[in-house]
């Protein structure tokens, strides 16, 4: 559809030419979850989308007391665009919070913190625009059941793509044909049996968008990726809340089930995020010098070192649920350990191999698609921030096969790792979070990990699971 410019006329001009029915307000939460309203297209006026609309902030979680639960949803009518899946003619416009007790963006708000990020960007005078590139996996699945009660506890998922399948009678037959645990990389059908699917959720992107490049079957059985181009800070934010929602929406539309989930399956790859960054000022990429290794700048390197200084306390954005350390494990594509490396996979950072001067970037491999992308993306950017002010050399480049050096050398070599629990990452961001400051506030950060501890450390560690029924129950 393009860009209005805060043009509130042309906006109108466009729903009158599309016969739009309704205009959906979506906002986002501390955990990343879409939140939306929907007006009578005939009930919005020129006002409404200048100075916005009211709602309960009390029914968000971890956000407003109920005695102070009126805020104000402020549009960004640049990010309208029609939703493709409606019955009806609607308009899906994405909004900021307005705190109206200290009339300024409400400080809990993800995507008012992102922008924030980005202004401390600017007036640091490091740079004028920082590029994200999210890479976001996705696991398909035919069939979803949970149970969690108090006498038992229970998930199964299934696909047709599972190995598990390989017995299942079908009607029709069982074809036999499965990429099986870690065979999924870039087989043509029938083994990917995902195609026809992919290339509805690149067209149905595309139609919200978002400039597609590719489409592929992951190393996983049922796992997907769309590769789509990357943007600023908060474009790159507002991209990833389509990207899972088309996904979703289009395999449920088919009588499937879209997951993001960092892992789903025991024993397989799991879904990363993995997040290409690079600073930019005057048109200029900041993180290229030619001949150097990779052609990374002393720039980008602190960035890198600021990144893994925090990473633990980082990581509390990035990989923000339990199952996230579920994925942070060697031998699966999730690198834990914090060093860079040149095209080596099982380095936490990544310089992508081949990159020109406008190309040069570095990539982000631990973070996952659980995260709130403002959140996650808005934290390695003031920590990368903070390593370029402070000068913080990274440790590496390392290219060797990480996931083949023993721990005890990890140890020996003092290469610092990612947290291995929630928990882990939540405790050091309670001992470090000066560097976020003053785009997190300290009401922010204490609120988020009582939220994040309360929510999902506690409820998870107080749980049996069937792993310890199998090895403790006749002990």
């Amino acid at each position: 559809m393009g860009k209005f410019v805060n043009n509130t006329e042309e906006f109108f001009k466009y729903c009158e030419e599309n016969e739009v029915q309704f205009v959906d307000f979506r906002f986002t939460d501390m955990k990343g979850m879409w939140h939306h309203i929907s007006y009578m297209m005939s009930a919005v006026t020129k006002d409404q989308l200048l100075f916005g609309m009211p709602f309960d902030g009390s029914s968000v979680d971890a956000w407003q007391p109920i005695n102070k639960s009126d805020m104000i949803l402020r549009p960004d009518v640049d990010t309208a665009f029609l939703d493709p899946f409606t019955a009806d003619s609607t308009i899906i416009v994405i909004c900021d919070v307005y705190d109206i007790y200290k009339g300024e963006m409400y400080e809990k708000c993800p995507r008012s913190i992102a922008k924030k990020a980005l202004t401390h960007l600017t007036e640091s005078g490091v740079g004028d625009v920082a590029y994200f590139g999210p890479e976001n996996e996705f696991f398909v699945f035919d069939d979803v059941k949970i149970i969690d009660n108090i006498n038992e506890s229970y998930y199964r998922v299934d696909s047709e793509e599972g190995a598990w399948s390989s017995s299942t009678d079908y009607e029709g037959g069982n074809m036999g044909h499965r990429p099986g645990t870690k065979g999924g990389y870039f087989p043509v059908q029938p083994t990917d049996s995902m195609v026809d699917l992919r290339a509805e959720m690149m067209l149905v992107l595309e139609q919200v968008g978002l400039e597609v490049i590719l489409g592929h079957h992951e190393v996983a059985q049922g796992q997907g990726e769309i590769g789509i181009v990357f943007g600023d800070l908060i474009e790159a934010a507002d991209n990833v809340q389509k990207y899972k929602y088309v996904c979703k929406m289009v395999a449920h539309l088919n009588g499937k089930s879209c997951t993001f989930m960092p892992k789903p399956l025991h024993g397989d790859n799991g879904n990363g995020m993995h997040v290409h960054q690079s600073i930019w000022k005057n048109g200029r990429n900041l993180f290229y010098k030619e001949g150097e290794y990779g052609n990374l700048s002393e720039m980008a390197r602190h960035y890198v070192g600021g990144i893994f200084r925090h990473a633990r306390a980082v990581a509390a954005f990035t990989n923000p649920t339990t199952n996230s350390y579920k994925r942070l494990v060697p031998g699966f594509e999730a690198p834990s350990i914090l060093t860079y490396s040149s095209q080596n996979r099982s380095a936490s950072c990544r310089v992508p191999y081949g990159a020109g001067e406008k190309a040069t970037r570095i990539e982000m491999r631990f973070p996952d698609s659980s995260s709130c992308p403002y959140l996650g993306f808005a934290a390695m950017l003031m920590a990368g921030l903070d390593g370029i002010a402070n000068k913080i050399e990274p440790i590496g480049p390392m290219d060797a096969d990480l996931y083949e050096m023993p721990l005890d050398e990890i140890r020996e070599k003092n290469i610092p790792q990612m947290p291995h629990t929630l928990r882990g990452s939540l405790e050091a961001l309670i001992r470090d979070n000066e560097f976020l400051q003053p785009v997190f506030t300290k009401d922010m950060v204490d609120t988020y990990q009582h939220y994040k501890f309360d929510s999902q450390v506690i409820p998870d560690e107080s749980r049996p699971t069937a792993f310890e029924f199998l090895t403790t129950y006749s002990c």
